[in-house]
């Protein structure tokens, strides 16, 4: 066995490595983390130093016992997990567990850090160690708290004032609240008229375009003109003083250069990979995780690229060095920037991670891959490859010029003061520089350089032809909704997360179905409206981007070892807890939900609202203190609780539709359930489905519907005995016996159709009940409704305190990062003495976790 033993995360990583290091090292998988918190209330507790309680992660635990058992016949360990405070961290619960195990005796711990998995790099790391960084796991170890507390609490707040299944995160919080704000920014916008003025001209048989920049001496902004009868003056007073021509005024002549973009950080390589390749901040970091691990493209695994998740601009001397020289050999000399190029980190808190993402070779071209690797790995290192090396390429360089024109009257009176000027611009790319390889796009608006052209030769005084001159009507817009890219920018401007934070944030919004997607661009719904709200009007500070801000800061002191890492958490605990209780004894139900009366039902005069329940936005007639139960009706998909209006939400109570009766006198409606839209006929149902609407559906069609409904059964059912609900039936993988309790299978090579009645019942006895394959009967888990249920929204009792707490908790712990995975009860439970640091822990003496530890 190897004397060496390297630990990463992953199974390639692992791999990569392992042909670098040779006979005397193994190289094994943590696959992730270890340890994470118990999924219960007091995992963090504040009144004992903020100490937390760990247990092993459940499906690692192997990964562990494969790890203990090389351990033994090893007599080094080298923890090599990612660079990073997470990395960190994953390598000291993994040396707590190894010592709690009795493992680490007679043997040499050390931590080992690369940025980029290649021989040279591997080898270096391994031959300079270092021991574990107690500042960056205590650092992780604040963050990690503050995300519990903060989830443990907000949660099942959230529960029993809006409802289940809610949460509420310390991060994703102000990225909801931005969505929100844009959101509403939208809704009150007023567009606000304006008109430009706009020409065409003409010089040595060539046209080009002119606007106006200069009225009556006056300099034209955007709201210069505001209506048609404005603009058509201008016109007819430009038109008049020119009587078909221009003078040229003025030429102003310049060169301008343009400087490539830096190498990427985390945030820009999601927000270009997210314009360029449409993809996800979610995918792009994982394909750049296989990258940066090793790809193999013939030659055997190798690392790509560097470490993906970091805030720093800055290139290692040897791979600059390295890009020069295949700049020089692909694109010429001139194309190589004069002097090596040193970028700046403009984050608030870069951190850790010491260089830019780059190719680990500049040498390995992105043509070397192309249709040796997954296409979506090719297109994302073509990207950091391109961004990298045009980086250290030389300037782009532009010819510029604006001519000044003023009408043929006013320069022949020689008039200086109340003048018209026309303007037309153009540029000449003279040389590419880096644009030969590399552009960067913009969110939102147009590129600069978009318009630019080649004007004629002109001289002072020449005389163009004035071919026409036309007004252009326009309207502001609002700002634009959020994509992706410019939700990562937003959250890096404003310090909010960090690198490997801001796919999970996206990812958890959606998931939590706080936002809808719409051409790329995040839209709130109207349960993600209702929890922002809440948040913003009742825990404000807390979803501050400058309190979130701040509190990175914190936690980046922390990490070098400026604080102790109880402190963020003191500051923030007894305010937050002491907001929490206020508001959970304070702020009801009903004030959360946001109902907003939309008017009078025209018969009953009952006010009609609508409003946030337990199974989503809802309109209700009457009230609760009624003597008549309310009404109530389910929106329909795509309608919006602040958009709905009266007529709209009196359509939503048609429903149940009577559309006739069928050939056998059985009476049709047409209804939606808590299952969906569906079809009644006497006592039976048959599913209706896209494009089929409850609402518009015909009594034609929906016999139609019946029909294939009854076609359908026909050709399901072989043979029915009409005793005991005995049948034969065509199912998914053949045919098959069921008394509606029980399926058996029939045996091979027997007919179907001639099977008898008692080989039937000898089958269906020996059968499990549906449900379990040994005669355990599962229960199913409840289904989400589509639309809320009356009774149950009128009048169901609300959940007992603790047992709500105790499932939002639940749901709380299953929203932690995906590297951390709820264990199960079977591993010792380990405690954190926070008022030392924590790698001091003194070690508790072994337990095993009740039965109620275990994470359902």
């Amino acid at each position: 066995m190897a004397e060496n033993l390297v630990i990463v995360e992953s199974p390639a990583k692992a791999k990569t490595i392992k042909k670098y290091l040779g006979k005397d090292f193994e190289v094994l998988a943590s696959y992730g983390h270890v340890r994470d918190l118990i999924p219960k209330e007091g995992a963090v507790d504040p009144d004992k130093q903020f100490a937390m309680s760990y247990r092993s992660i459940e499906r690692n635990e192997k990964h562990v016992d494969a790890i203990s058992r090389a351990l033994k016949k090893s007599k080094n360990l080298f923890l090599a997990t990612d660079p990073d405070r997470e990395g960190e961290a994953i390598s000291w619960h993994l040396r707590e567990l190894l010592e709690e195990r009795g493992d680490l005796a007679g043997k040499d711990v050390k931590r080992v850090v690369f940025y980029e998995i290649t021989k040279g790099e591997v080898q270096r790391a391994v031959s300079e160690p270092r021991d574990l960084s107690l500042d960056l796991v205590n650092a992780q170890q604040a963050r990690r708290a503050l995300d519990y507390l903060v989830g443990f609490n907000l949660s099942p707040l959230l529960w029993k004032k809006v409802r289940r299944g809610l949460s509420a995160g310390r991060v994703q919080s102000p990225a909801l609240r931005m969505i929100c704000e844009r959101e509403h920014e939208i809704s009150i916008f007023k567009p606000q008229e304006y008109w430009t003025l706009e020409a065409e001209g003409e010089h040595s048989a060539q046209t080009f375009p002119l606007k106006l920049v200069e009225f009556d001496g006056q300099k034209v902004e955007q709201f210069s003109f505001t209506n048609e009868g404005a603009a058509r003056d201008v016109e007819k007073s430009i038109n008049d003083a020119a009587q078909g021509f221009l003078h040229v005024l003025s030429i102003d002549r310049k060169q301008r250069r343009r400087n490539p973009s830096p190498p990427f950080t985390t945030s820009t390589l999601q927000q270009e990979a997210a314009r360029k390749l449409g993809y996800s901040a979610q995918r792009t970091m994982r394909l750049a995780q296989q990258l940066y691990e090793g790809v193999d493209f013939g030659e055997g695994a190798i690392g790509l690229i560097t470490y993906m998740r970091t805030d720093s601009l800055s290139l290692a001397v040897d791979a600059v060095r390295e890009m020069r020289e295949v700049i020089a050999q692909e694109y010429g000399a001139e194309a190589v920037a004069e002097e090596p190029r040193i970028y700046k980190t403009k984050s608030r808190n870069a951190q850790e991670a010491h260089e830019a993402i780059r190719p680990t070779s500049a040498a390995v071209l992105p043509s070397k891959l192309e249709g040796k690797v997954d296409p979506d790995q090719y297109k994302l290192y073509s990207l950091i490859w391109k961004r990298a090396v045009a980086s250290q390429m030389s300037h782009a360089l532009f010819d510029t010029v604006a001519v000044d024109m003023v009408p043929s009257k006013q320069a022949e009176a020689g008039a200086s003061t109340g003048r018209h000027v026309l303007r037309a611009n153009g540029s000449t790319l003279v040389k590419p520089g880096y644009m030969a390889v590399y552009q960067e796009d913009v969110d939102d608006g147009k590129p600069e350089n978009e318009n630019d052209r080649i004007l004629p030769a002109m001289k002072d005084g020449d005389v163009v032809t004035l071919l026409k001159m036309h007004g252009d009507q326009h309207f502001t817009e609002p700002p634009p909704r959020f994509s992706e890219a410019s939700l990562v920018k937003a959250l890096e401007e404003h310090g909010i997360g960090r690198p490997s934070t801001y796919a999970t944030i996206i990812s958890t919004l959606k998931d939590r179905e706080y936002v809808d997607m719409d051409n790329r661009r995040f839209i709130p719904t109207d349960i993600g409206k209702i929890v922002g709200s809440f948040l913003s009007k009742h825990f404000h500070k807390y979803v501050e981007y400058g309190f979130t801000a701040s509190l990175e800061d914190e936690l980046d002191a922390v990490s070098r070892g400026e604080e102790d890492w109880t402190e963020p958490l003191k500051k923030f605990w007894k305010p937050f807890i002491t907001q929490v209780e206020h508001i959970e004894k304070n702020v009801s139900r009903e004030e959360v939900a946001q109902a907003r009366e939309l008017g009078k039902h025209p018969e009953s005069g009952k006010p009609i609202t609508v409003r946030m329940g337990r199974y989503g936005p809802f309109v209700q007639i009457g009230t609760k203190d009624d003597e008549e139960k309310p009404k109530f009706a389910g929106l329909r998909p795509g309608q919006k609780m602040d958009l709905i209006k009266l007529p709209e939400a009196l359509e939503l109570f048609k429903l149940p539709r009577n559309l006739g009766v069928t050939a056998e006198g059985e009476p049709v409606q047409a209804n939606i359930g808590r299952f969906g839209p569906y079809i009644k006929y006497g006592a039976k149902y048959v599913s209706l489905k896209v494009p089929d609407d409850p609402y518009t559906v015909e009594l034609e069609r929906a016999l139609e519907v019946i029909r294939l409904k009854k076609e359908a059964d026909a050709n399901r059912i072989i043979k029915d005995f009409g005793v005991d609900n005995i049948q034969v039936l065509n199912g998914r993988y053949g045919p098959y016996i069921t008394d509606g309790k029980r399926n058996a299978r029939i045996p091979k090579d027997t007919d179907p159709k001639s099977v008898e009645l008692e080989l039937c019942r000898e089958l269906l006895a020996a059968a499990p009940l549906r449900g379990s394959r040994f005669g355990r009967k599962k229960t199913a888990a409840p289904a989400k409704p589509s639309a809320p249920v009356a009774a149950e929204t009128a009048a169901a009792p609300k959940p007992a305190k603790k047992t709500a707490a105790k499932s939002a908790q639940k749901s709380a712990a299953a929203t932690t990062p995906a590297k951390k995975t709820a264990p199960r009860k079977k591993k010792a439970v380990a405690r954190a003495d926070t008022a030392k640091p924590v790698a001091h822990v003194p070690k508790k003496t072994s337990s095993k976790p009740k039965k109620t530890d275990r994470k359902t």
